[in-house]
């Protein structure tokens, strides 16, 4: 139900230089049976898809694809027994398709995800399978709510996943999309927040968003030991790692029993490990590969509940997509960067 044909406008990502984005006309695809076609009005950039791009994360990728994962857009054609969207119905597509509930299959955990190996949302239409999109959250816009697929998800997966309940103190690492939504989150579960960051700018930015400590990590490079004073010396109880390489840090700054969410790698895909505090404290190391579907919907009932704003870092235009990806490379944004389409 609902028509569309012509042609529209695809990103393609031609190399592994950033610079080498170029907008091809494609035709609008068709929904089969099952599935829905989405107008994309907005799209949001990722640490992964710069790695992606850049040939870092995945070394099979082959040029040119259409890059980027996460997207909201309203549905505009149905295909056959679809019943679980209309057309107008403003929709947010699931990073892993295919992953509902429980653990995912882990051949679609590698091979499910949008952005690659399945195709980007960077182009005007997109054609998913209904049961891999969920209704956007009300208070947001297109703008907002694409933000949410890997970013949001993976920041309330973390938390639920480690337990978070109110009192306790999360730390969060960093003033990028899952940091910003770490941090909301966790102040809507009723927790105190640490967070640590690269500058005296983000470190008031982050205590206007409700960060009851935020410590700037280049005047403080032992930040461990200043987030532990700030609890009293009792510790952190879940700490959300995005670096990877503070992992020792992260470590040491918790409270015994405590959980360490890792979720990104932001400072690569290594780190040396002393595993005496680990054993000593009887901490929990959990890795974090985004959510379900029903982990989305409730995380998107919060959202409405408790009336949370994404943080939205800049806005580019799609023929500007270059200079969103070069920003992203530079680590300088504060909360997320989307491309409008």
């Amino acid at each position: 139900m609902g028509a569309t044909n012509g042609t529209m406008r695809v990103m393609e990502a031609r190399s592994p230089n950033i610079q080498d984005l170029r907008i091809a006309e494609h035709p609008i695809p068709q929904p089969g049976s099952g599935e829905v076609l989405i107008r994309v009005r907005a799209a949001s950039l990722n640490y992964r898809d710069l790695v992606v791009l850049k040939g870092i994360y995945k070394k099979d990728i082959t040029y040119p694809f259409v890059p980027l994962s996460d997207a909201c857009g309203e549905v505009v054609a149905l295909g056959e027994a679809v019943t679980r969207f209309k057309v107008g119905d403003r929709v947010v597509p699931t990073f892993i398709q295919g992953w509902y509930s429980g653990l995912p299959i882990a051949e679609r955990r590698a091979n499910w995800t949008l952005g690659w190996p399945r195709t980007g949302v960077l182009q005007e239409y997109v054609v998913v399978p209904a049961e891999d999109a969920v209704a956007a959250p009300a208070n947001l816009s297109a703008v907002e709510a694409a933000t949410l697929p890997i970013a949001a998800v993976t920041a309330w997966s973390a938390l639920v996943e480690s337990g978070t309940k109110a009192g306790d103190w999360v730390l969060v690492e960093g003033t990028g999309g899952v940091a910003l939504f770490a941090l909301q989150f966790a102040k809507a579960m009723g927790a105190r927040v640490a967070l640590i960051t690269s500058s005296d700018e983000k470190v008031a930015r982050a205590q206007s968003l409700g960060a009851d400590c935020a410590i700037n990590y280049r005047r403080t490079p032992d930040w461990e030991s200043a987030v532990r004073e700030a609890t009293g010396g009792r510790g952190i109880d879940v700490v959300v790692e995005t670096a990877g390489s503070t992992l020792p840090q992260a470590l040491s700054s918790l409270a015994f029993g405590g959980c360490v969410a890792v979720v990104g790698f932001l400072g690569g895909f290594e780190t040396r490990l002393n595993i005496v505090p680990l054993i000593e404290k009887m901490i929990r190391i959990r890795g974090i590969a985004v959510g379900a579907r029903d982990q989305f919907e409730a995380m998107n009932r919060v959202i409405e509940a408790a009336a949370i704003k994404p943080v939205i870092g800049a806005v580019f235009s799609l023929e500007q997509a270059a200079d969103a990806f070069a920003l992203m490379d530079s680590g300088g944004h504060f909360g997320k960067i989307v491309v409008e389409l």
